[in-house]
């Protein structure tokens, strides 16, 4: 008798250790082992026969858990049907419960476990009727539980997942309603980790609609919130993190973040899912930041990881990564092994299932340019006639990819005419997606997807002496971020949902595509929103209605008796393209590569000689040099320039590196008013905006600034009235709504500039980071901006000449004037620059004439520049 006693809790002891040891072996992807265990346990719990009545409500216990635990093992590794077959069998075990009040708690969990594998499966709605039914019955348990907590965990845990259903299926309202909901319950009932977790699901709604910088806010929030609880940061968090930075086009920050990350993860995790994933990312990040190695490299360690745990479409997308890696070294050296183009085509046959045409079609388009390199022209004409027309849903690099395949195999067949019409028809689509889907992060990101085009174009034309068609093309292609004109009136609620559910199926459709799952349904949805939409007047995205690529006529007219000096490069050959008196002509000026290394070599100096207290030997030694290169530069560019222009005031458009140059430094621009523009059009744009009557002027110091307490103080002397902000209250919060709608908004602050994109840009103040993406969001932005204490204009190009940094967002986003550093400036002579130019701005002189007399002063430790108009 003593011996059957002891044999029932024995087992179930067992069986409860098994079904822990499955869960870990499940949760480290060996799901085989996984299964092994559970069916162990099973076994183990059939053995005791009969089951004793004081045991059988454990032994209940046991087989459901075990049994759930299953169901997920066995979705992972024999299918869906058999996970679902699995859970059925626990609702079996649960009808031996007598109390049907426990039967009706234990249901809950199935229902929710249920849902959980069908949105794994990718029947999302049917997933969802299986969350309503378990948040039905935690909703009423909630009314009467006398502990609410256990309760509030439980009914958190499914309303967050109903909310990534919800997402999946792009339904962005319903989502938001769970995950916001969610937050609040957590953090009401002080459940710190529940909270963290929700707001990393709110984090991928954002991303989802294309809201990256929230995404990253949510992302950020939520890590904040692991680290002070002392719980580690969920691998998912880190992946999501990289995929919003990436999504942002911040690959660098992207790739340093994954490189904290992934020793981490192989440390930890081993040979896992997530570990390939993080290589993925990496790869990815490596390819868009030029490190074709570390790109290769990472991308390779991915494939194989991912083709041991069956994931085609990762496995696919690593091979295209590799490939791309492989063809760019190619194209650049100009070296193509015979080998590569075989296997690139390769596989693309390879990858022959529907789920994977884009990254075939990838694979064949990268074949047809190197082929056409070989100069296999008939080979790459064959290869090309077999990529599909870009569907609905095609990727914006895959249509600029196809358009330059056609581009190229024109030129090589020597027919100009079609060349630049393939690149003026893929330049068009960027147009349509930027107007279509506007957002600054987009605006900005597509420039990428058309430099090559663009770079084409330009080679192209800069071979003949023709200044207007050279002009022409320079401006369709570069700067297009400054062609929008900010909306004026109230966003419309209904048509801002109605596009972000758009994004979000868009993201679903391929997020479904990569998983394997049927699109017909989320393909449907897409259409009748997009039709809705345009019945609602959807014309254009956030930014507004674009305007058209600015005329040489239209500039000519407006500039009066200045110059417009527009430089191109292509290879190493610099050119500008000067407009006066109603003409242009092309002025060529040697080497780019040369001009552009002055440029950064005289950053460098500038740099160096900036802090207050630089001994003064090594000042003497440093301006020596930064003289010399200004020298360089001046001679190089400005004096030819000069010979055309005269005496007129300049409008600079730069190229590449010359955006480092800060032109007042230059010996033959000191008290020249110089203007620099990103584009024609967006110079023009800026001169044409209508002046309001705004007359608010807004002073602001930033902390650890020691002279700006006194320069805020000696800048409001020069106004009759000014709002000034400084200390404890020069606060995000506070500074924003100031700023909105002023004539002049003086900001003294330290910050960085972020060389990728714009929108991440920042000032430092009181209460931490004020974003660029926050003032582009501004509803009437300040008129002028002065930009006092760091290099936050532009420094670093990002491909197609889309100007970067604080400045830049201020002026695609309405700002007409923006004065700003281009390297680094002490916080003294930055003071004492102010001083000069606040003074002559306040007598009446324009802000191009005031500046050029106030960094004439002192040209090497005053590099402001004038951006925007003058």
């Amino acid at each position: 008798m003593p011996v059957i006693e002891r044999r029932p809790t024995e087992v179930i002891r067992r069986a409860w250790e098994l079904q822990r040891s499955g869960v870990d072996a499940s949760c480290a992807q060996r799901q085989h082992e996984a299964t092994r265990l559970l069916r162990r346990g099973i076994r183990l719990l059939d053995s005791i026969h009969p089951v004793p009545a004081d045991h059988q409500d454990d032994w209940l216990r046991s087989r459901i858990r075990l049994l759930t635990t299953l169901a997920f093992s066995e979705a992972e590794t024999v299918g869906l049907t058999n996970g679902l077959a699995r859970l059925d069998d626990v609702l079996a075990v649960i009808e031996r419960f007598d109390d049907p009040a426990v039967r009706a708690e234990l249901i809950a969990p199935v229902n929710h476990n249920r849902g959980l594998l069908l949105m794994g499966g990718g029947r999302n709605e049917e997933s969802i009727a299986c969350f309503d039914a378990a948040l039905g019955f935690r909703e009423e348990s909630l009314a009467v539980a006398p502990d609410p907590a256990p309760v509030v965990e439980s009914l958190l845990n499914t309303l967050a997942t109903r909310g990534l259903a919800y997402i999946r299926l792009g339904r962005v309202k319903r989502a938001r309603e769970d995950l916001n909901r969610g937050i609040k319950l957590a953090e009401k009932y002080e459940l710190r980790v529940s909270a963290a977790e929700v707001r990393r699901h709110l984090g991928t709604l954002e991303l989802r609609v294309g809201n990256v910088p929230a995404a990253l806010r949510c992302y950020e929030e939520s890590e904040r919130s692991y680290r002070a609880l002392e719980v580690e940061v969920p691998p998912l968090l880190r992946h999501e993190q990289a995929q919003a930075l990436l999504t942002a086009g911040l690959s660098d920050e992207a790739g340093r973040h994954l490189d904290e990350v992934l020793p981490q993860l192989r440390q930890e995790q081993g040979n896992t899912r997530e570990l390939g994933q993080a290589e993925l990312f990496r790869a990815e990040a490596a390819l868009l930041s030029g490190d074709l190695d570390l790109a290769r490299s990472l991308a390779e360690s991915a494939r194989q990881r991912m083709r041991k745990w069956g994931c085609q479409t990762c496995v696919a997308n690593a091979t295209i990564i590799g490939l791309r890696a492989d063809t760019a070294d190619a194209l650049r050296t100009g070296e193509i092994p015979a080998a590569l183009p075989a296997r690139a085509l390769r596989h693309a046959r390879a990858m022959s299932v529907p789920r994977l045409a884009e990254q075939a079609t990838v694979a064949k388009m990268l074949t047809v340019r190197l082929e056409i390199r070989r100069g296999n022209l008939r080979r790459a004409s064959e290869l090309l006639a077999e990529v599909p027309r870009p569907g609905q849903l095609t990727p914006t690099d895959h249509r600029m990819l196809r358009r330059l395949c056609r581009a190229e195999l024109a030129v090589a067949h020597d027919d100009r005419g079609a060349a630049l019409g393939e690149i003026r028809a893929g330049l068009a689509e960027l147009d349509r997606v930027r107007d279509r889907m506007g957002g600054l992060e987009l605006l900005s990101g597509t420039a990428l997807h058309g430099r090559e085009l663009g770079e084409l174009a330009v080679r192209l034309v800069l071979g003949g002496e023709h200044p207007r068609r050279l002009f022409d093309w320079l401006e369709r292609t570069r700067a297009q971020t400054y062609r929008y004109e900010p909306l004026a009136q109230a966003d419309d609620p209904e048509l801002a949902e109605c596009l972000a559910e758009i994004r979000g199926l868009t993201q679903s459709i391929h997020q479904a595509l990569h998983d394997g799952h049927p699109t017909a349904a989320a393909r449907a949805r897409r259409a009748e929103l997009l039709r809705e939409a345009h019945r609602m007047g959807w014309h254009a995205g956030q930014w507004g209605k674009a305007r058209p690529v600015a005329k040489l006529d239209e500039v000519a007219a407006r500039l009066k008796n200045r110059a417009l000096v527009s430089f191109a490069a292509s290879a190493d050959e610099l050119v500008a393209v000067v407009v006066l008196d109603g003409g242009a002509r092309i002025v060529r000026l040697g080497s780019a590569k040369q001009a552009s290394e002055s440029a950064r070599m005289l950053n460098v100096d500038l740099n160096a000689v900036a802090p207050d207290h630089t001994p003064q030997p090594l000042v003497e030694v440093i301006m020596t040099s930064a003289r010399r290169q200004a020298e360089r530069l001046d001679a190089q560019l400005v004096r030819p320039l000069l010979e055309v222009t005269g005496d007129r005031d300049l409008v600079i458009v730069p190229t590449g590196g010359l955006y480092a140059v800060p032109w007042g430094v230059l010996p033959s621009l000191h008290y020249r008013p110089t203007v620099v523009a990103p584009s024609a059009t967006a110079w023009l744009s800026a001169e044409l905006a209508r002046n309001d009557r705004a007359r608010k002027i807004v002073l602001v110091r930033g902390p650890g600034l020691p002279a700006a307490r006194a320069e805020i103080d000696k800048l409001a002397t020069h106004y009759r009235a000014s709002k000034q902000l400084s200390g404890q209250g020069a606060t995000a919060t506070a500074v924003l709504p100031a700023v909105d709608g002023a004539k002049l908004a003086h900001i003294a602050a330290h910050g960085a500039h972020e060389p990728e994109n714009a929108l991440f840009s920042r000032l430092e103040l009181a209460d931490g980071a004020m974003f660029a993406h926050e003032m582009a969001g501004l509803r009437r932005p300040p008129r002028q901006v002065v930009l006092a204490a760091c290099e936050l204009a532009l420094n670093r190009i990002r491909p197609g000449d889309e100007a970067l940094g604080f400045a830049s967002a201020l002026l695609a986003s309405g700002s007409q004037t923006v004065i700003a550093p281009l390297s680094k400036v002490g916080d003294q002579s930055s003071a004492a620059a102010m001083d000069d130019y606040h003074r002559a701005l306040a007598g009446g002189a324009s802000p191009a004439v005031a500046l050029a007399d106030a960094v004439a002063v002192d040209p090497m430790r005053r590099p402001f520049v004038c951006l925007g108009a003058g």
